[in-house]
């Protein structure tokens, strides 16, 4: 898919409020949906078969029930009643499709007859319906929490969290079982409500559930990193990895293609590698002020982070719900470089990242869910954005120009492009511009880096590769330079291998 070739996304349903964080999580051939009080399942899986009065013994979860007249069966996964009338969930494991007034029987797991009769034809998948406990029953299968903003999947249990009643809670469904959410049962595989006892308390506000791998789930918090190692029903022990660094929110993170988590939080990016509970700063030293400078507010912004594996980098969006005005980063993984993105049109700011592993690879990558809501993607063959000529380009300094702060110059510069070897199929560099800056003081050449103040010289290098006779040889004298190497050409992409400075003083050249 092109920069500008873009799919629309399907209005969502009427009984998904979309002014609040919504999360989901795919499982058992589902996906499971948290909204608030709206929690909902998406049914890729299961046949839906109906009827008027389901008798007096009603199927377990995993009985197997035959129609009379057809001869199909069907393997329960969920029901919505225990008695009258019902709908029934479950994986047909035959040919034959059920039909409309035949009696279908079956044996619960006591023994008991199963038998009642359809008021429709089966109903094939995909189905929408409320995300609730097996039958309905509490007294047998517990409660889930009233409202829920956060879901995940971790050892075969859901779990949600995010309940402005208790937002320090996650309570998880029985191992296997999204449907059971009993916690007095005594089995390994029940039910737990994890930071109220079962396996430790988290004491702080759950603001994403990350399933790092089966048996460990990592807690971010407002103000803490917490860990669950183990069963939580058996055994486990919840660990409180950092009690000073939080996440931002449920969709700040993501993890690279060696299984290391990246969150975005207090102090900016955070990383924490695989089998590692440990958690270390990643812009302390490059961008320290990082969080100042985004200003981004859990109430107002949403920020999304996304590993792209072909580029083999984090894409960070910090996107205002209100409008859709983002601030965006591009981490490079190879080069643990922190790149800051701006794009031309506010309806690019980014809701949702996710990375589609497809078998076909011309829809892999990584989707952006915009806020115009179209899905958009990066397209190494487009040379604008929808459009717009993109400026890209790359800042270096303070580079010190001599001992102590002292003056000295730069008496040349020379900059060798990208490409220009004959044959292979490597793309050749288009021209670059280059914009020098020199001060006496450090703080002074980072602001004109930034607002792109005059220069102090600009120069235009031709590609690809590095011409005879390129070399400027023209001057700048200062305690401090500031070099600016880009292109904002509306059709053209430019690369470079290195940029070539010598000094004017000693004649030393700089690389």
């Amino acid at each position: 898919m092109a920069a500008g070739d873009m799919t629309k996304l399907a209005a969502s349903d009427g009984d998904i409020d979309t002014s609040d964080q919504l999360q989901m999580t795919e499982a058992y051939g589902k996906v499971f949906i948290a909204n608030g009080s709206n929690l909902k399942v998406a049914d890729f899986q299961n046949t839906k078969l109906t009827t008027g009065a389901l008798g007096a013994n009603p199927p377990d979860r995993g009985n197997i029930l035959t129609g009379g007249t057809s001869g199909a069966e069907i393997l329960v996964d969920y029901v919505t009643a225990l008695s009258s009338a019902c709908t029934i969930y479950g994986y047909r494991i035959t040919a034959a499709t059920f039909v409309d007034t035949e009696t279908v029987t079956g044996t619960d797991d006591d023994g008991n007859a199963v038998s009642f009769v359809l008021t429709a034809d089966e109903v094939a998948p995909p189905h929408w319906y409320d995300w609730t406990i097996y039958g309905n029953d509490e007294g047998l299968y517990g409660s889930m929490p009233d409202q829920a903003y956060l879901v995940g999947v971790s050892g075969g249990r859901l779990i949600l969290s995010g309940d402005r009643d208790h937002p320090h809670q996650a309570p998880t469904s029985a191992s296997g079982n999204p449907w059971d959410w009993n916690h007095l049962r005594t089995s390994v595989d029940r039910a737990a409500k994890i930071g109220t006892g079962d396996a430790g308390a988290i004491g702080d506000v759950v603001r994403a559930i990350i399933p790092v791998r089966d048996g460990q789930i990592v807690f971010g918090c407002a103000n803490s990193i917490h860990v669950m190692v183990g069963n939580p029903a058996f055994g486990g022990q919840l660990v409180a990895v950092d009690k000073a660094i939080g996440i931002f929110d449920g969709t700040s993170w993501c993890f690279d293609g060696e299984g290391g988590l990246y969150f975005w939080g207090s102090g900016g990016l955070h990383k924490m590698d695989r089998n590692s509970l440990a958690v270390d700063t990643v812009n302390k030293i490059s961008l320290p002020n990082l969080v100042n400078d985004t200003a981004a507010d859990p109430s107002t912004h949403r920020i999304t982070m996304g590993y792209d594996p072909v580029r083999i980098g984090i894409k960070i969006c910090v996107t205002l719900l209100a409008d859709g005005t983002s601030q965006n980063y591009w981490y490079d993984v190879k080069t643990e470089g922190l790149f800051p993105e701006i794009w031309g049109s506010d309806l690019h700011g980014v809701y949702s990242l996710f990375n589609y592993n497809a078998n076909d690879p011309d829809y892999k990558g990584l989707l952006m869910g915009c806020t115009d809501g179209y899905i958009r993607v990066h397209d190494d063959t487009e040379e604008n954005d929808d459009g717009t000529a993109i400026d890209s380009y790359v800042d270096y300094g303070p580079i010190p120009l001599a001992e102590d702060g002292k003056d000295g110059s730069l008496a040349a510069f020379d900059v060798v492009l990208a490409g220009g070897a004959s044959g292979g199929s490597a793309t050749d560099s288009d021209d670059v511009s280059v914009q020098v800056w020199a001060e006496d003081v450090a703080e002074t050449v980072l602001e004109k880096l930034y607002s792109g103040g005059s220069t102090k010289l600009s120069f235009t290098f031709g590609g690809p590769g590095r011409k005879r006779g390129g070399k400027r040889r023209r001057g700048v004298r200062g305690a401090y330079a500031g070099i600016k190497i880009g292109n904002s050409t509306a059709g053209e992409t430019w690369g470079f291998e290195k940029i070539l400075l010598d000094g004017g003083t000693s004649g030393r050249r700089l690389r």
